[in-house]
C-alpha cells in the first residue's frame, strides 16, 4: 500500500496462538501459486527455534514466499526470549523503532508485488510504553485482516479487536475463522454471529486440521476478495 505496485496486508489475531502464522502462510501459497511474487514479512519476532537465532514463524514465512529477501527486511527485529515484544527488547537493551521497520517494508516492496506482514501476539501487544502492534499497521498503511480463533470467549475478544482496528483508522480488509477448538459448542451460531457483526467479509474459514501444510490451507482462502 505504500510502494506503487506493491499490495500488502496486515495479519493480526484475537490472541497469541489463534493461527496467524498458518493463515499468513497461506496466503502467501496462495499469492505465489497465482504468479504473485510474494513476500512475508514479521516486523517484531520474540523466541527462537533451538539451536539457532531464528524465529520459527519467519521461517514459515521465508518458506512459503517466492521472493528472496534480507534478513533484516523480513525480520527487522528478533529477540531470543519468547516473551511479550516490549519485555524482549528491554531485557535486549532495544528500542523498536518504526522507522527501520518501514524502511525494511519498503525494501520487501521493491522486490515483491504483495507483502503479507504478521504481527506478534494480539492486536494490542505492547512495543514500548506507549505504541503496540497495531501502531506497525498505521505506520505501513496497512489494512487488517484478523484471525480468529474459534473457541470459548472469541466473540468478545474479536469485537474488541474490530473496535481497536477502528479506533487507529485502519480499514478491516477481512477476517478468517480458525477452528482452533474441535470441541467448541454451537460453532456454527458463533460464525454467523461475527459475520453478522464484524462489518467485513469473512474470506475463509479453516477447519481443525491438525498439521495441514500451508498449501492445504491457501485453498480455504479467498484471496480475491483482499484485492
Amino acid at each position: 500500500m505504500m510502494e506503487a505496485g506493491c499490495r500488502g496486508v496486515f495479519v493480526t489475531g484475537t490472541d497469541t496462538g489463534v493461527g496467524k502464522t498458518w493463515i499468513a502462510t497461506a496466503l502467501l501459497r496462495a499469492l505465489a501459486g497465482a504468479g504473485v511474487r510474494a513476500a512475508g514479512m514479521k516486523p517484531v519476532a520474540a523466541g527462537f527455534e533451538p539451536g539457532s537465532n531464528v524465529n520459527g514463524d519467519v521461517i514459515a514465512l521465508r518458506a512459503a514466499g517466492n521472493v528472496v529477501t534480507a534478513p533484516g527486511d523480513d525480520n527487522p527485529y528478533a529477540f531470543a526470549d519468547a516473551v511479550a515484544p516490549h519485555l524482549a527488547a528491554h531485557a535486549a537493551g532495544v528500542t523498536i523503532a518504526l522507522p527501520r521497520i518501514v524502511a525494511a517494508y519498503g525494501r520487501l516492496c521493491a522486490r515483491a508485488d504483495a507483502v503479507v506482514v504478521e504481527g506478534a501476539g494480539g492486536a494490542l501487544v505492547p512495543l514500548d510504553g506507549e505504541r503496540d502492534m497495531l501502531d506497525i499497521a498505521v505506520a505501513l498503511r496497512l489494512p487488517v485482516l484478523l484471525v480468529v480463533g474459534m473457541r470459548l470467549g472469541c466473540l468478545n475478544h474479536a469485537l474488541l479487536t474490530r473496535d481497536a482496528i477502528a479506533a487507529c483508522g485502519l480499514p478491516l480488509a477481512g477476517w478468517i475463522a480458525n477452528e482452533i477448538d474441535p470441541a467448541m459448542l454451537a460453532l456454527e451460531e458463533n460464525v454467523a454471529a461475527l459475520d453478522e457483526r464484524l462489518g467485513a467479509p469473512r474470506i475463509g474459514r479453516l477447519a481443525w486440521r491438525p498439521g495441514a501444510s500451508a498449501r492445504e490451507n491457501a485453498s480455504s482462502l479467498d484471496v480475491a476478495a483482499l484485492a
